[in-house]
């Protein structure tokens, strides 16, 4: 008994006058398990006799909370719900030891997945609170410090729900808004006055659950007027109880059956996002070797869909905005001295597989959307339909029908169990190209993938086809009705197999990735062999890369049986840290070497700055086995409102300039936000009058003045948490809840409202009009904030508050009686530091 007191004693010294009887409870009970708190003992703290005692019982149990209502994380059977203020009101456990219980009404049991009519002896009280205690084992346990409220249901008194699921009641099609992205790039060679400019703007509108949506590529070169293409513009929509998406305007069909088809028309179709990640089963990455200080461009279905510029040694692409379909990249690399280099990035789908029961569909009819804008926009419908026949299997099949094509296709899925998954299917093609015969042929398809967690392989993408002479896709054939004169004579396919494995070489050993396509046609034995080889690896702080691509593109011409190009590049890159002599720093050595072409080695110095890493740079100084040198300054600012890029680079022949920026604009009800680019969704905080708070997981990101912020990643149709960075709020700011939970629906911008209190710190010393002062334990809230968590008095008076006004009125609070209440009014002066502090008197 004695530590019990010299606990309890500790804690309430005028040292520690501002700590609430729950730290008291917590701190004493983590040295004595299962003492019991005896509210009494204030008696002997400075209490009038003539004061009535405070009722102190509720806080000698770990829930030591006044009862009221607390917004709370809600976890059943350790699976989060939802985030929600309940009202907890005042209930017994064992040893009729008073504690908090969360009130709950039926319909929120329900939501809950509790099988209502299971209870008939379930009801609500007056106040609306279910008697819960009649179900068995039904539990709950409210951990304050965390605002979590642990809820135990038994299996057997809920209903069925799949893991994952989310109640479309949660979807949020979120707000009204203009939204826009762009990435913007130039270059210029002072050598030869070539200049380069390239403009990606995808904009969009939402109201309510529409999208509209735009993609627009620009560019221009040297003098050259500018060219402006439109590679998309339609109207999106969900249709949530056929778990689909409504798209009409500019988009492509569905590649899993038959190949993408770009389209002006209207389509509906199945959005696999909506199901959970249970019953759920690819933008590629996009990897090359850049001899020198390059530009990249990559076009998909003709039409350009990314530029960039890149430094010497391997690259990767990762950013590019979808494209509402698919279909292979075609990557042009343009080297500093006019070469280029020409592969293909394979992109495929997996082999398709549903659960059993679960089916997907889309139908897609218009009018085919060609790049080249002399071909005929012909009419075509599109039809395919996938269904999990049984545990293991899948049968599929699909239509596309125009005036010069029919096509008819059957496949079938299977689970192999550890061999991995593989599906088969044939399709059966008429067509009828421009000025020719009508022709018929098949295509065999064989699709694999495997993930093999025990030795770290994963097979992506592996395809397999077998096509007979007389076989055509549907945008072949549709691409030989133009306006030119002689017929645009089809690449026919015979062959085609790419493949996508990554190896994890366990533990301090890296990991391997390979990429292949491999391909021949029918006319003029052209041949197309391309192979990437990379291997990531570290020891002791260094990291080492090693790649090594290789392309080979065979053909018959008129003066020889076989022609060929050949191209080699080898990359090697080492980067050591250098962090003891230039913080966050690092050296990297990297060599190239091109057959045909050259051997260049490159030095670098880099690294990251600024508060929160957000500035990358490099300076880079180069080598040639021609007897030339080139070198380069590289940098890259990624902050809240955006990014800009740009570098200097020399050479033999050249002097290269180039720079850019991208970023969104977001336009809404409370005025303009700006923000990095945006992916398909993203969200809007808005904290008023927080201004210059951080996200947690992106120090990059905070609000602005004022106190809006976009978060420009969010998965469509998922629970995700917003966070703001509690450690990065002025000192007049509190923010009680610094995480929200969203689930936006596809393309949505969903708002996470935030509210903060704004206001001065202070300690009031409450008295009563009698001149003793407010008991020790009583709860005080500010008038002008009435929902607001309550603060506790300690000894002498004393309550520590936030968000105060200067001046106002607060209510004191100690018991269920009405002379256990009262109201002061305050006006606060300035101590040191940035705490108030004065002295408020009470009255009843």
């Amino acid at each position: 008994m004695f530590k019990k007191w010299e606990c309890i004693r500790t804690v309430i010294s005028p040292k520690f006058a501002v700590l609430m009887p729950a730290i008291i409870v917590g701190i004493c009970n983590e040295a004595l398990a299962r003492d019991f708190f005896d509210p009494a003992f204030i008696s002997s703290v400075g209490q009038n006799e003539a004061t009535s005692l405070p009722d102190l019982s509720i806080f000698s149990t770990k829930d030591a909370q006044s009862p009221g209502e607390y917004r709370v994380e809600i976890l059943l059977n350790n699976d989060y719900q939802e985030t929600a203020t309940i009202r907890f009101i005042e209930g017994n456990k064992d040893h009729d030891k008073k504690t908090l219980v969360p009130c709950f009404s039926l319909q929120k049991l329900k939501s809950y997945g509790l099988r209502i009519e299971a209870f008939p002896e379930l009801k609500e009280d007056s106040t609306g609170c279910t008697n819960t205690n009649i179900i068995s084992d039904f539990k709950t346990d409210f951990n304050f410090n965390t605002q979590q409220l642990f809820v135990s249901i038994p299996q057997a008194a809920l209903s069925t729900v799949v893991q994952g699921y989310i109640p479309v009641e949660d979807f949020d099609d979120g707000i009204n808004a203009l939204l826009a992205n762009y990435q913007f790039s130039a270059s210029k060679d002072f050598q030869t006055e070539s200049e380069n400019y390239s403009l990606n703007l995808q904009s969009g509108l939402n109201i309510g659950a529409w999208r509209l949506r735009n993609l627009g590529s620009w560019s221009k070169a040297n003098g050259d007027e500018g060219k402006w293409d439109s590679v998309y513009l339609y109207a999106q929509r969900n249709i949530i109880p056929l778990k689909s998406t409504l798209v009409v305007g500019e988009s492509s069909s569905l590649s899993s059956i038959f190949d993408s088809v770009p389209f002006t028309g209207i389509q509906l179709a199945t959005d696999i996002d909506m199901l959970p990640d249970s019953l759920r089963g690819y933008a590629p990455i996009v990897r090359g070797i850049a001899k020198t200080n390059a530009r990249v461009v990559v076009k998909q279905n003709g039409y350009q869909i990314y530029q960039a510029f890149v430094a010497p040694g391997a690259f990767e692409i990762t950013d590019m905005y979808a494209t509402g379909g698919n279909g292979d990249l075609y990557v042009t690399v343009e080297e500093a001295d006019g070469t280029q280099q020409n592969f293909i990035v394979p992109f495929a789908s997996l082999p398709l597989m549903l659960r059993e029961g679960q089916t997907e569909y889309e139908i897609t009819t218009g009018k085919y959307r060609p790049y080249d804008k002399s071909t005929d926009e012909t009419p075509f419908t599109q039809a395919t339909i996938s269904h999990g026949a049984f545990s293991n299997t899948t049968l599929y099949s699909g239509i596309q029908a125009a005036s010069k094509y029919q096509a008819l296709a059957f496949g079938i899925g299977h689970n192999l169990g550890r061999l991995g998954a593989l599906s088969a299917d044939l399709t059966q093609a008429w067509s009828k190209m421009k000025d020719e015969d009508k022709t018929s042929g098949q295509s065999w398809r064989l699709r694999y993938g495997k993930n093999i967690l025990e030795t770290g392989t994963n097979i992506t993408v592996a395809g397999y086809r077998y096509s007979t002479e007389g076989f055509r896709t549907l945008s072949e054939v549709l691409n030989t009705y133009d306006n030119s004169s002689g017929i645009n004579a089809p690449r026919s396919v015979r062959n085609r197999t790419n493949l996508t494995l990554n190896q994890n070489l366990g533990e301090g050993l890296g990991n391997l990735s390979i990429t292949g396509l491999f391909e021949d046609y029918w006319d003029n034995k052209r041949r197309n062999k391309s192979l990437s080889v990379g291997y990531n690896g570290g020891w002791n702080r260094i990291n080492y890369n090693l790649g090594y691509s290789y392309s080979r593109y065979t053909w018959k011409n008129n003066n020889s049986d076989r022609a060929k190009e050949d191209d080699h590049l080898f990359s090697l890159n080492i980067s050591i840290p250098i962090g003891e002599w230039l913080p966050n720093s690092y050296v990297t050595y990297q060599l190239n070497n091109s057959n045909p072409g050259s051997t260049d080695q490159y030095v670098s110095v880099g690294g990251v700055a600024l508060e929160n890493n957000s500035l990358d740079w490099s300076v880079q100084q180069g080598y040639s086995n021609r007897d030339s040198t080139d070198g380069g300054v590289y940098t890259n600012y990624r902050g809240s409102l955006g990014s800009v890029n740009g570098s200097y680079s020399y050479s033999k022949n050249s002097q290269f300039l180039s720079y850019g920026a991208s970023g969104g604009i977001l336009v809404h009800a409370d005025g303009v936000t700006l923000g990095q680019e945006m992916s398909d969704t993203a969200a809007l905080v808005k904290a008023p009058g927080l201004s210059n708070v951080r996200l947690e997981t992106d120090p990059t990101i905070e609000t602005d003045y004022r106190g809006y912020a976009i978060v420009p990643y969010m998965s469509p149709y998922r629970r995700t948490s917003i966070t703001l960075d509690s450690t990065t709020l002025a000192d007049n700011m509190e923010l009680p809840n610094a995480t929200l939970k969203v689930v936006p629906t596809r393309g949505a911008v969903t708002r996470a409202n935030f509210e903060g209190n704004i206001g001065h710190r202070a300690f009031l010393i409450m008295k009563l009009a009698s001149g003793s002062y407010v008991p020790y334990g009583a709860t005080v809230t500010s008038t002008a904030q009435p929902t607001a968590q309550a603060s506790i008095v300690a000894d002498n008076g004393m309550v520590y508050m936030s968000g105060l006004k200067d001046s106002g009125e607060v209510y004191a609070r100690w018991g269920a009686s009405a002379n256990q209440s009262c109201k002061a009014t305050y006006k606060l002066e300035a101590i040191g530091g940035n705490i108030a502090q004065t002295t408020a008197v009470c009255r009843n």
